[in-house]
């Protein structure tokens, strides 16, 4: 069983989004999860945020996904697809330095982000995760992911920094 690592004292900004980067890198390629699931989970680990701050967490300091950077442009595990219908971008990274899959979080009528809607849809469809008729959003009914579908969830990071397990 893997078991998250122990990280030194964090400030509650810097536990918040490292909660909420852990959900995010384990969304399974093909599904996705709202900013509001994942306000819910993390507040259940945590005790406090809410959609809008699981926003901010993956939009950065800047503007929504304003730090994303050039892909390496071949590792679909990384984000990028070999015939360009991945991201642009690499998306936010978790504190292990792991690339998020920011395309796989929507808000609760299933779209990504309006500015990198074309990155998201195009990595979602390489993918396979099921879209709206119009292809514009996520059939949240047949892709949304809840994390009791993954034991490794189980883990948390404790307030201290801690690693514990959640029963």
């Amino acid at each position: 069983m893997n078991r998250l690592p122990s990280r030194p004292q964090l400030t509650d900004v810097e536990e918040y989004a490292a909660a909420v980067l852990d959900v995010v890198r384990r969304i399974p390629s093909g599904r996705a999860m709202t900013y509001g699931l994942i306000a819910e989970i993390v507040g259940e680990r945590l005790g406090r945020g809410g959609p809008r701050q699981v926003g901010s967490v993956m939009a950065g300091s800047g503007d929504r996904y304003a730090h994303l950077v050039p892909d390496d442009g071949g590792d679909p595990d990384d984000g990028g697809d070999p015939e360009g219908a991945g991201p642009k971008g690499a998306g936010p990274e978790d504190a292990d330095g792991e690339r998020v899959p920011w395309w796989r979080v929507v808000n609760a009528a299933g779209s990504p982000p309006k500015q990198y809607l074309t990155e998201a849809l195009d990595a979602l469809r390489a993918e396979g995760c099921p879209l709206s008729r119009d292809g514009r959003r996520v059939n949240l009914r047949r892709a949304v992911w809840f994390p009791e579908d993954d034991a490794e969830l189980a883990h948390d990071v404790a307030p201290e920094g801690r690693t514990t397990v959640v029963p």
